[in-house]
């Protein structure tokens, strides 16, 4: 089962690929916290200055795939990047405001996960959680 440790190496890894020219401008924390149904990861920023990522505690289970665990760590580091809950100036006024992270992960190579991702919430996700819980 994947832990904490296994998932701030992940974010490190999708870090350096999908965007090695964003700077990290603050302590930038990841952890695997809540049971969602609906719900993957949120980010926030924390009252010392410090990003939190928290991503959906269910995703610890090999029965979900990785990429899944990619598409959701690069979503949030596209918040990031785009001044949403990070020292950064924000962009834009809404966090998904015309398509803005899905277009900005496409661009940055991730368009066949997506495809895989949305295929698996279709056709896997909603008989899985009951299963998981």
């Amino acid at each position: 089962m994947r832990n904490n440790i296994w998932l701030e190496r992940r974010m490190d890894v999708i870090w350096s690929k999908l965007m090695p020219e964003v700077e990290r401008k603050n302590n930038v924390v990841i952890l695997f916290k809540g049971r969602w149904k609906n719900k993957f990861a949120h980010i926030k920023k924390l009252r010392d200055g410090s990003t939190e990522i928290v991503v959906n505690s269910l995703f610890r289970f090999p029965d979900v795939p990785d990429f899944i665990l990619d598409t959701t760590i690069a979503h949030e580091l596209i918040h990031y990047m785009h001044g949403f809950q990070s020292p950064y100036p924000q962009q834009f006024r809404y966090p998904h405001m015309g398509g803005i992270v899905e277009k900005e992960m496409k661009k940055r190579g991730f368009d066949f996960l997506l495809s895989l991702e949305k295929d698996w919430i279709k056709n896997r996700w909603r008989n899985l959680y009951p299963l998981l819980c």
